[in-house]
């Protein structure tokens, strides 16, 4: 899994610049997805996306030892323990609910919960 290859140069220059341990949590998040269904990850100037029809989830930060992830959902779930943090979009109807992932092991069952959620909503 360390040795995960991303086609996209985009994608591969984005992570050129992030340690090997986000790297492999990135892989991690990756085969996640894949056992819920395909997926594209691509990256912007800012941030790592992940696409079906159209985008449902984002890495919105790389650290040495961790990233962090959101799921964006038309309302708030706030009966869990995985969300560390969940934010209303000003002006919308879109809640933000962040994900820290440190460990694989953090891609537990209830953050797979949410992350097939979210898949689903994204056809």
């Amino acid at each position: 899994m360390t040795n995960m290859v991303f086609n996209d140069p985009q994608l591969a220059e984005f992570l050129s610049r992030k340690s090997a341990h986000s790297k492999l949590l990135l892989a991690h998040l990756v085969s996640a997805f894949d056992e819920i269904g395909e997926v594209h990850v691509h990256a912007t100037k800012t941030m790592v996306g992940f696409r079906r029809r159209r985008n449902f989830a984002y890495i919105i930060q790389f650290g040495k030892g961790f990233i962090d992830f959101l799921l964006p959902f038309k309302e708030p779930f706030e009966d869990n323990l995985c969300f560390r943090k969940i934010s209303q979009l000003p002006g919308e109807q879109t809640y933000n609910h962040h994900i820290r992932i440190m460990a694989a092991e953090d891609i537990n069952e209830e953050v797979r919960f949410y992350m097939q959620k979210a898949y689903g909503l994204a056809d």
